[in-house]
């Protein structure tokens, strides 16, 4: 059974990084372009074809793309419309300038080609500095262990991986059936399933310290894996924390469930807890910018008496 397709949304990044390639190389072999990136011929002809429909209103043949596929070579044709100087705010700029980065960060994007070139035209006229002041960078992880769990994926092959948990701080060795690479939130995470803990599990990827490709293989699930990030169980213990304004953070990093606004720009806020050391640490984060309001399980009462006891305070 074939694996999983990537989501739209990956599947849209790497297409808007692959046309720049393609036109600026001038008819490649369509299994160079597979192997850039990562995609399977059959994959690739299927999303060049949605390349025909990309243009702006009122989508005449002048504002439309043109893709010519011949004796195993694909062309890319810029509607007339790419042509004209566009106008654009600051905002606009520096909303384009961040899109391109992101684009850039995608693996096969050339680094030196013509979309990183026109980013810089762009950034130089906006006075940003995109060497320093701007970058988009989609997790820090090793390459070789990305290439194992890619490649697991694509054949169906299992993966023995070395493990961090970050919410036990806790270091395993792991049989895992690798279903799904993706991004979220600047981070590269791997859904399998994982046969030290028999079930669905998801994975950071920069917390694998390495990867082993091995001979068994798997089955992948008929249905493409959630890409949620978190979910949380129903038996997980839940914890109410009251927020000082600066601590609203917690809103955009984490999943809470519930927000009650108060006075003041406070706010009371319900999470799921998977792990008491993810807990502690939240806790150790937000400091006095958080009250621990009354939970049924003791969750947070015990979490927040470790932490005085492992500092040494009564």
């Amino acid at each position: 059974m074939a694996p999983p397709r990537p989501a739209a949304a990956d599947r849209l990044r790497r297409l808007l990084a692959l046309v720049p390639w393609v036109v600026a190389n001038d008819g490649p072999t369509l299994a160079e372009v597979c192997e850039r990136f990562d995609v399977g011929e059959e994959d690739l002809l299927e999303e060049l074809n949605t390349v025909f429909l990309c243009g702006v209103h009122p989508f005449t043949p002048d504002v439309l793309m043109e893709v010519d596929i011949a004796d195993g070579r694909v062309w890319i044709k810029l509607a007339d419309y790419f042509e004209r100087p566009l106008r654009l705010t600051p905002e606009e700029g520096l909303a384009l300038v961040a899109s391109g980065a992101a684009l850039q960060a995608v693996p096969g994007a050339d680094p030196v080609g013509p979309l990183a070139r026109a980013l810089d035209k762009v950034a130089t006229v906006l006075g940003i500095d995109t060497e320093g002041a701007l970058e988009v960078v989609l997790g820090t992880v090793p390459e070789d262990v990305l290439a194992v769990l890619q490649e697991g994926i694509g054949a169906a092959r299992q993966v023995e991986i070395d493990y961090y948990a970050y919410g036990r701080d806790q270091r395993t060795v792991r049989t895992v059936d690798p279903w799904d690479v993706f991004t979220a939130a600047g981070e590269w995470y791997l859904t399998a399933w994982c046969h030290r803990a028999v079930g669905e599990r998801r994975f950071r990827v920069d917390r694998i310290g390495s990867a082993q490709l091995l001979d068994s293989t798997f089955e992948a699930p008929a249905e493409p894996p959630s890409r949620d990030v978190f979910a949380a169980g129903p038996d997980d213990p839940r914890v109410v924390l009251e927020l000082a304004p600066r601590a609203r953070w917690v809103l955009e990093q984490y999943p809470v469930e519930r927000v009650e606004e108060l006075d003041g720009g406070r706010c009371r806020v319900t999470l799921a807890v998977s792990e008491v050391a993810w807990l502690e640490r939240l806790l150790l984060r937000l400091g006095s910018e958080a009250t621990v309001l009354g939970e049924p399980s003791g969750v947070a009462a015990a979490a927040a008496s470790r932490i005085l006891a492992r500092y040494g305070a009564q």
